[in-house]
Parts: structure tokens; sequence; C-alpha cells
């Protein structure tokens, strides 16, 4: 019984692993969660924490579904902000340059490759700043498979567009979000609408803002629990054969 367990813990972490890697000739961490080598490949952007236990989890959990799984780094090595006027000023320098948003998940697209994962057949998620981070990978035009956005800031500012959106887009959104209006998700449905982009837009009735960070205050069991089996169907319908 020992031999098993300790087999399967050794199996485990012989597929996850944290990885340096440069953009822009700085230093970033990730987080890798290796299958096959032509398994599809999940790209997580994490919330305004940084990676943390929690992108680890889900990690897994998509581990767990069959796919390898590359967790973004945004913020670069050792910069896990605590303080949240800390974690303000690092998602407040990156919404004021997208482009350098872009270029951080353009790089860790390229160092997934270099790993050997399977960037052919391959989608994104993003959690509350990752929310919003992939749906700028999304507006930049990237081919991937698919963006998933959960509770993520969905305000349209004056001249931005979808317009060259690769892949169908799927939100998540509470509708008891204080953070992201009610407005901003119907304004977006309809610009997404208007340009014939393939997307899905899915509420939660008193879900708040963040309601899917397990062990947190704003966590809601029942919507979490309802968009992950969405989420999960989305992936196989994107990630097909």
């Amino acid at each position: 019984m020992i031999t098993t367990i300790i087999a399967l813990l050794v199996s485990v972490s012989s597929y996850a692993m944290d990885i340096d890697y440069k953009v822009n000739k700085e230093t970033y961490e990730g987080h890798i969660l290796k299958k096959s080598a032509d398994a599809p490949t999940i790209f997580i952007v994490h919330d305004w924490n940084g990676i943390d236990g929690y992108e680890k989890k889900r990690a897994k959990m998509f581990f767990d579904l069959g796919y390898s799984v590359f967790a973004i780094d945004m913020y670069g090595k050792g910069n896990r902000p605590q303080e949240v006027k800390d974690k303000k000023a690092m998602t407040k320098s990156l919404y004021k340059d997208r482009s350098k948003m872009r270029a951080l998940m353009n790089g860790a697209f390229n160092e997934a490759k270099k790993q050997g994962l399977n960037i052919k057949k391959s989608l994104a998620v993003g959690y509350c700043f990752g929310g919003t981070s992939i749906l700028e990978w999304a507006k930049s035009g990237v081919d991937i498979k698919g963006f998933a956005s959960f509770h993520g800031n969905l305000a349209l500012k004056e001249k931005e567009t979808y317009k060259s959106v690769k892949s169908k887009i799927a939100i998540f959104h509470g509708t008891a979000d204080k953070v992201v209006s009610m407005d901003d998700f119907a304004k977006l449905a309809v610009h997404l609408e208007g340009l014939s982009i393939p997307h899905e837009m899915i509420t939660y009735s008193g879900a708040p803002h963040a309601f899917t960070v397990i062990g947190s205050k704003r966590y809601r069991k029942d919507a979490d629990e309802k968009s992950w089996i969405r989420l999960s169907a989305f992936l196989k319908e994107q990630l097909k054969p």
C-alpha cells in the first residue's frame, strides 16, 4: 500500500513542475503539468495574486481531465504580491500596457512549444485579472481553439474591438458581481454578436465577483460546480480530435 502511494506521488510530481522562462530578457516562473505529447494544452492565466495554490489546484483538475497545462506568470519570478495595494499596482501596470500583457502570454505560448506541449490544440482559461488578460489575448488574434473567462473585466473601452478574434469565447459571470456590471456584460454580448464572433455568456444568480475561488468568502459552490461542468464540455467541444 505504501509503495503504491509513493509511486503515485512520484508519478504526479514527475509531470508537475515550476519552470523559469524568459520574456523580453525578464525571468518568469510558470507551472506545467504535462500529459502525452499529443494531449491538448490548457493555458491558465492567474488572478491578481499571481500563480499560487488556486491556479495549481485548477491546473491539476485540468490535468485529471486529460490535458497538459501551462500556468502563465504575468508578474515575474518571485513577484507574488500579498497586500491589496500591491496587487492593485501590479494589475494596473499591465492594464495600462496591453502590448506587454499580450507579449507575456505570447512568450509563455512560445515556451510551451519549447517544452513539448501541444500548442496546435490549445485553449486559454483565465480568472479575474486572468479572465481579462485572456480576452485581451483573444483580441490580439492569437490562433488558439478558444477562450474561457471567469469573472473577468468585460468593459469595452472606446474604439476597442474584438474583430480579430479567431475562435469561440465563453464568459462565466456572477449576476451579483459588484466589480463587473451586468451592463458591461450585455454590451460585450451585443458587440460580439455584431461581429458574428462565436460566443456563449452564462450568468449565475447570487454569485459575486471571484465566485470560483475556493476557500474565499466569495466562493459559491453551486456556481463553481455548474460552471466547471460547462467549462469541461466547452473544452471537449473546442479541442475535439
